[in-house]
């Protein structure tokens, strides 16, 4: 067994505030399109929350981009274009297929490197493509008089609130699949474990494949 600090503590706040503020405004935001429904939040209530949780998650996402232009931890967003297809048909392989074969992980953090390339290709088109997108479109929504009437030939409230509701239902697809991915690590809370206390621990490669080996 070894271990590697991966995580510092500002991008463990990060993370942590941005999944509450996630979970906030995935109920609010259910409560206000599902008004009236058992087990949400009155409209009156979840309006004003959203509205709150929205503006804190602005915040939230521009101190990612800050801290990460700030800080060497951009560096764990550096996609290497060399092998590029042959590393994201490896790592793909492995979560639809390896992984139930008990085949060995094809990516091992290191201290240069914490994260697959399809885990980085992922949160780069969360975090730069989907979340502006939701950000510009919550503070549109949010300051509706504002607009013009129209846009593109289209209503400019209904356009705006379609395309929010759109990056949510996606953003909603990455949260359920980034849970899966939590529980893909040597054990199923190993991952959890790493970002509350910042270490990453990983069995020996060696030593696993000599067991598997003599089994």
């Amino acid at each position: 067994m070894h271990k590697l600090y991966l995580y510092s503590v500002w991008v463990r706040i990060w993370h942590w505030t941005n999944a509450l503020l996630f979970l906030i405004l995935i109920v609010t935001g259910l409560s206000m399109h599902f008004a009236g429904g058992a087990l949400l939040l009155p409209f009156e209530t979840a309006v004003p929350v959203h509205n709150a949780a929205g503006i804190a998650l602005t915040v939230s996402w521009l101190v990612f981009i800050v801290g990460n232009l700030v800080s060497d931890n951009k560096r764990f967003y550096r996609v290497p274009l060399r092998g590029l297809i042959g590393a994201i048909y490896r790592q793909a392989r492995w979560y639809m297929i390896g992984i139930f074969r008990r085949e060995p992980h094809p990516f091992h953090p290191s201290a240069d490197d914490k994260m697959n390339l399809l885990q980085k290709l992922t949160y780069l088109g969360v975090m730069l493509g989907l979340m502006p997108v939701l950000v510009i479109s919550g503070w549109a929504f949010l300051f509706s008089v504002y607009l013009p009437e129209t846009l593109f030939g289209l209503g400019s409230v209904w356009l705006v609130a379609m395309i929010h509701l759109a990056v949510a239902w996606m953003l909603v697809l990455f949260l359920i699949t980034h849970l899966y991915m939590i529980t893909t690590g040597d054990t199923p809370t190993s991952n959890i474990r790493s970002m509350l206390t910042g270490w990453h621990r990983e069995a020996d490669t060696s030593t696993s494949t000599a067991s598997e080996t003599q089994s």
